[in-house]
């Protein structure tokens, strides 16, 4: 058995079975072009050897692995330029991944992990991309002019260790990602915009909105995937943005965008996912349907999202796809329509909010995600002090919570509700259950992490929480403010009171109605010694609630230990805050 230390060379076309499903003929022409004019002579050209065609795909080999990377961007280069004037369903874009390692040779074929492992670095670039391993790096480092973004350690098919992967920074994606304000996700990172209503009626935006938040709410329940939370994505509503800006700013490599019109009964969607960073469309939509189809037309989208970015899925990842919560759309509409008010969380949208869930409820009573949704109305009530009895509005919301669960059990945002309720109810462990369950549920659900972290703060593992917040942060560089409230819990609980203090500041800048974070600020106050700083703080917040006692902050803010109980109130007991 003759062995020898290759560089081996993979490449494969992204999305070949669409490509020729839509034009077989031309997919074939073209492919040949390309290889005969680009790829065959490149590897030529650095002294490398064809060892096999594969379908739509091929295996190199080379003597030198700086040969190997040179001939790779070469060939995504000129793919690069000979796409540029193609319509979008016919260009043609290569995955490409490199190896240096040991080969087996049987007649003209090669074998061995090295091999196995070029074809896994295939697999983990991005159309148009390449990716090579740490043995490569090492290799060409200071031989060839680029640059090699860590994507970290990869846990790859039939290899057992982990292996270190990097991708290549290549032409206008190279100059977009130093622009990122945030470093790219080692996995296909996307973010849903709004979709633009173009129905005649403007009232109709709450649909077109419905269908985004349905496509995040779904693909944020893939694993492989990096998901950019509803919140952030839709700062962006009204606007006309730049793809390259939101990818930017989000630190994204894909954005899906798209457009509604309702006419009578009928609906037309168009949907576009883009690379941003080179403005490529990975793939592009329009579908003519009628309403009654709009369920099935959004799963249909987000299958052929998750297609497109060639993310497989285990069986039971894509059954909770596929999983309906109504089919009722005037139940669905209601849902929507609550929903909207409820996220403007103020006293005076609750009740409204309220009325809608219960309408769509009365349409469909197993629509599990309304039944959870109207939960929230009551826990809101409760944490913020809106109701005549905080513990009648626990005690509805998890009964609906739990009606819910048992209609549904892979629901995150249920989850992480009912931890929260049991949080205030003093049922800790349960509360820590139900927390991870949610984000187990929801790897890219951002309130979700921040829930948990809310848990965790008040059974004493602050530092902990502190991490999920900086993750939830990323799902959501747009964040709302109350996740600073629950991080200045997190560094006041951790002695870190200067951090603590900036923390509820910006959220009062942000939410200048917002109590808890007058309270919380008073406390860490007076813990200082600062005791004109502690009473103006509490001073203000009695101006927006003037019932605030301390009755009622000990229901809010639910320590497990005694001690730090009694510290907290005994600094708000300070600043002036009757009983």
């Amino acid at each position: 058995m003759e062995r020898r230390l290759a560089a081996i060379l993979v490449a494969d076309v992204v999305g070949y079975s669409r490509l020729m499903g839509g034009d077989e003929e031309g997919t074939l022409a073209r492919l040949k072009a390309h290889r005969d004019e680009v790829i065959h002579p490149s590897i030529d050209t650095h002294k490398g050897r064809i060892v096999k065609l594969m379908g739509d795909g091929l295996l190199a080999e080379f003597a030198s692995v700086v040969d190997a990377v040179r001939c790779a961007v070469d060939i995504q280069e000129a793919m690069s330029e000979r796409n540029a004037d193609l319509p979008e369903d016919q260009r043609i874009q290569l995955r490409i991944g490199i190896n240096l390692g040991d080969i087996i040779i049987e007649g003209d074929d090669i074998y061995g992990d090295g091999v196995n492992v070029a074809a896994r670095m295939e697999g983990l670039a991005e159309p148009g991309g390449i990716c090579i391993t740490r043995t490569v790096v090492n290799h060409v480092k200071g031989k060839v002019e680029l640059e090699f973004d860590d994507m970290g350690d990869q846990q790859v098919k039939n290899i057992p260790e982990p292996v270190r992967v990097y991708r290549i920074r290549l032409g206008p994606a190279a100059a977009a990602i130093e622009e990122l304000a945030l470093e790219l996700p080692d996995k296909p990172s996307v973010a849903v915009l709004p979709f633009d209503n173009l129905s005649d009626d403007r009232e109709q935006a709450f649909f077109a909105d419905g269908i985004a938040e349905e496509i995040i709410t779904s693909l944020s329940k893939v694993p492989d995937l990096f998901v950019i939370a509803r919140n952030s994505s839709f700062a962006y509503k009204g606007m006309s943005p730049d793809v390259r800006q939101v990818a930017k700013e989000l630190g994204v490599r894909y954005v899906l965008e798209g457009s509604v019109r309702r006419a009578g009964n009928r609906v037309r969607i168009t949907a576009q996912l883009i690379e941003a960073l080179s403005g490529y469309h990975l793939w592009a939509e329009r579908y003519d349907r009628e309403l009654v189809d709009i369920f099935n037309l959004q799963d249909e989208i987000t299958s052929e999202i998750v297609t497109a970015l060639e993310v497989r899925l285990t069986e039971g990842e894509q059954a909770r796809l596929r999983r309906r919560q109504t089919d009722d759309l005037g139940a669905w509409e209601f849902f929507v329509r609550g929903q909207t008010l409820l996220r403007r969380h103020n006293k005076e949208d609750n009740p409204p909010a309220r009325a809608l869930i219960e309408q769509a409820l009365e349409r469909d009573p197993d629509f599990a995600a309304a039944s959870a949704l109207l939960a929230w109305t009551h826990l809101i009530d409760a944490r913020l002090g809106w109701s005549t009895s905080a513990k009648d509005s626990l005690k509805q919301g998890a009964a609906l919570c739990e009606k819910s669960l048992a209609l549904d059990d892979a629901q995150p945002d249920a989850y992480a509700l009912l931890g929260c309720m049991r949080l205030i109810q003093r049922r800790y462990e349960e509360a820590e259950t139900y927390g991870r369950k949610a984000v187990e549920l929801g790897p890219n659900v951002a309130d979700a992490f921040v829930w948990l972290a809310t848990t965790l703060n008040y059974t004493g593992r602050a530092q902990e929480a502190v991490g999920l917040i900086e993750k939830a942060m990323r799902f959501s560089p747009f964040y709302p403010s109350w996740y600073l409230g629950i991080l200045g819990v997190s560094y006041r609980v951790l002695g870190r009171f200067e951090d603590a203090i900036a923390a509820d500041m910006k959220r009062l800048a942000r939410d200048p109605t917002n109590t808890l974070s007058n309270f919380r600020l008073a406390a860490v106050y007076a813990g200082m010694g600062r005791e004109d700083e502690a009473r103006a703080q509490v001073a203000e917040a009695l101006k927006k609630n003037p019932n605030a006692s301390i009755h009622q902050v000990r229901i809010s803010e639910p320590y497990r230990d005694e001690d730090e109980m009694e510290r907290y109130l005994d600094g708000l007991r300070k600043a002036g805050l009757p009983e």
